[in-house]
């Protein structure tokens, strides 16, 4: 089935579904998304008045009181922003086919890709929308599909981007409380192949398991993964969608949504694979982008954040503070070496004492966490320091464009996305 929509002046065949036989909803006449109130017939009691919301040719429903009904009635549609996806797009549809409680819907936005993208997605039976152009950007491809939604919630999947099983039933949880606005899970790599992929799934173990718990505990976390984070679709239309004002949309909404008295929340047990640089020229655009967005929202958020979210502030304060003392604590073992002139065995066991007191608690405890073989961290660990000194160069770069050039006018800052893989 292909639905005609109209977009501004254009007339498009933008939505496209093609039947999937192990679905019993996907037949010949295959239905549209329903309403929140039609599969579940629940009590008007609460639920409150139609909001008509129009964006395009779409009248979209308020959504209702989460916290009246409980996980059980939440229904969710998954999004899959999509540019060249072919290779990793197969993976990502079938571990969503694959969830304990599956999504509503599955739309992937193909943005105007080159490949066979959309092709890909029709054959996996789901929603395909296409814009007349291509949209530039991960913020506005979610956002062309949000007018086509209307669940209580949206999860932006990224194509290449493997959910476990039982994510979309974890990730629903914490939307109980109505106060919730943003969920987002663990994040693993799905490959650990090259160099940059072995560091950053070290990076991974020991942030997930160590900043996000205490941030999550101050009810403060300071990073919802763009890759598999789920938000309440109302709050999202309400603010006109996701912001496409930096290059991180997810830091902007994580950190705009606490400022205003709303609450994110980190799932622990809510597990993705995402697909990391393989290259180091698709690392060093993707740490520019990431980078210059976190920046970008530093100077957008910093004295509000200060004022109504000081928990949040601390937080992004000491990693400010940690990339600010990071050249010193490169240089620290080699001043020791050849300014001090200490010996060589004694600086590398206080290096090491030091790593493995400040290292080594999180990933012992991500270790069993998540069953991984320590031999094969110990393995991986040296990557993490070749990872580290890209991570600082960029830190710094986009630190002073975005903080001291920007703010002089000097500089434009980082305007265009560019992916972090082929």
């Amino acid at each position: 089935m292909s639905l005609a929509l109209t977009h501004g002046d254009h007339s498009t065949t933008a939505i496209g579904r093609a039947p999937n036989p192990s679905d019993p909803r996907s037949d010949a006449d295959v239905r549209p998304t329903r309403h929140w109130y039609q599969p579940f017939h629940l009590p008007r009691r609460g639920v409150g008045r139609h909001r008509r919301w129009r964006h395009g040719t779409c009248l979209r429903p308020a959504t209702p009181s989460i916290a009246t009904y409980g996980t059980r009635y939440l229904s969710l549609t998954v999004i899959v922003p999509a540019y060249n996806e072919e290779v990793g797009l197969p993976d990502t549809i079938a571990a969503l086919h694959r969830q304990t409680v599956p999504p509503d819907e599955i739309i992937v936005v193909d943005d105007c890709s080159t490949d066979r993208t959309r092709e890909i997605g029709l054959a996996h039976g789901v929603a395909v929308l296409t814009p007349p152009r291509n949209l530039g950007s991960k913020a506005r491809a979610q956002n062309y599909a949000l007018q086509h939604c209307t669940t209580h919630l949206v999860l932006p999947v990224d194509g290449d981007t493997i959910l476990a099983d039982d994510y979309i039933e974890r990730i629903k949880q914490p939307f109980q409380d109505p106060r919730v606005m943003v969920a987002a899970g663990c994040v693993r790599t799905r490959y650990q192949k090259t160099i940059w992929e072995k560091g950053r799934e070290i990076e991974y173990l020991f942030g997930f398991h160590w900043f996000r718990p205490v941030q999550n505990a101050t009810n403060a976390p300071v990073v919802c993964s763009g890759c598999c984070s789920a938000f309440h679709r109302g709050q999202l239309i309400e603010a006109g969608g996701f912001p496409e004002r930096t290059m991180v949309e997810d830091i902007d909404w994580t950190w705009t949504q606490q400022i205003a008295g709303f609450r994110a929340v980190y799932v622990a047990d809510a597990v993705a694979y995402a697909a990391e640089p393989d290259s180091t020229k698709y690392l060093r655009k993707q740490l520019w982008r990431w980078k210059s967005g976190w920046f970008q929202n530093v100077r957008r958020h910093s004295t509000s954040m200060i004022r109504r979210k000081p928990w949040l502030a601390l937080w992004v304060g000491l990693s400010l503070l940690e990339i600010l003392i990071s050249p010193f604590s490169v240089a620290l073992p080699l001043v020791w070496l050849f300014v001090l002139h200490h010996a060589a065995q004694d600086v590398f066991l206080w290096w090491a004492f030091g790593e493995l007191a400040l290292m080594g608690p999180p990933l012992a405890y991500a270790m069993v966490k998540r069953r991984v073989n320590p031999l094969k961290v110990l393995w991986m660990y040296p990557s993490f320091y070749a990872l580290k000194m890209f991570n600082f160069y960029y830190d710094w770069k986009a630190m002073f464009v975005e903080l001291v050039l920007v703010p002089l006018r000097l500089a434009e800052g980082l305007t265009q996305y560019e992916k972090g893989h082929a």
